[in-house]
């Protein structure tokens, strides 16, 4: 069996848009955790297309967001917001926010000691750390049949995952690691309905895993994945629903 090289994950703000703006619909909860109070200067680490950015700014806070990704972050600016181009390993911040919010984006951020460190550089003392992004058991069913599905074709997919999904136990430690005081982190099983099925989900989330397939080779496998995962999260009137843990979280900068 080989072992492949992953193919870089690419944002296409449209697509995003159109199959999956579930991420920020659903993320009202870890706002109200947040508590945004007017004034207040927050980092949005991971903004993508500046949706709950702006709504942090609509809350009358005074919002900065990053994003590694080009696309991502003219989509943003495109809704007038201040939207820099920014590794989350490498932040550029020194005790400039009162709080760091994040949604959905930490799992896509390899090297999470490093996220950490810069989140802690980038606070005030005292200073807020909330977030939510995928967990232990995150997308299981889904990432077992990318792994099938590629170890059909010879390829050892384990070192194309993207993600990163820790335990409550192992994230609270690389806070704590970091001088946070971890006021609240719990898993959230979460199943989630994708609005444009499954298929719409894995051109949007999974090109890490079968991008560098050939694009008919890429079609069927993507196509065998679904058939692997349709007992198990399409009903019967062919609705699909991701398997979805997000690990929720508040911490505060010792």
């Amino acid at each position: 069996m080989t072992e492949a090289r992953p193919s870089a994950q690419t944002w296409e703000a449209d697509s995003y848009a159109r199959n999956a703006r579930f991420v920020s619909d659903l993320a009202l909860p870890v706002v109200d955790l947040l508590a945004p109070r007017a004034g207040e200067r927050i980092l949005d680490l991971g903004c993508g297309d500046g949706v709950l950015t702006a709504k942090l700014r609509d809350l009358g806070a005074e919002v900065v967001g990053v994003d590694s990704s080009p696309e991502m972050v003219a989509a943003a600016r495109a809704r007038g917001l201040d939207v820099r181009l920014v590794d989350g390993r490498a932040l550029p911040f020194d005790r400039e926010f009162d709080a760091v919010f994040s949604n959905a984006a930490l799992h896509w951020m390899p090297d999470p000691d490093a996220v950490i460190a810069g989140v802690a550089r980038a606070l005030s003392p005292g200073g807020r750390f909330v977030g939510e992004f995928g967990g232990h058991g995150n997308v299981a069913a889904v990432v077992v049949s990318l792994l099938a599905v590629l170890a059909r074709r010879g390829i050892d997919g384990r070192g194309l995952l993207p993600w990163y999904f820790p335990t409550a136990e192992a994230y609270r430690a690389k806070l704590e690691a970091q001088g946070f005081v971890v006021d609240e982190i719990r898993l959230i099983p979460r199943p989630t309905p994708l609005p444009t099925g499954m298929s719409g989900w894995l051109d949007t989330f999974a090109r890490p895993m079968l991008g560098g397939l050939e694009d008919d080779d890429r079609r069927r496998a993507r196509d065998e994945v679904m058939e692997l995962l349709r007992p198990a999260l399409c009903d019967e009137a062919g609705n699909w629903t991701a398997d979805y843990v997000r690990l929720r979280f508040a911490a505060r900068k010792g």
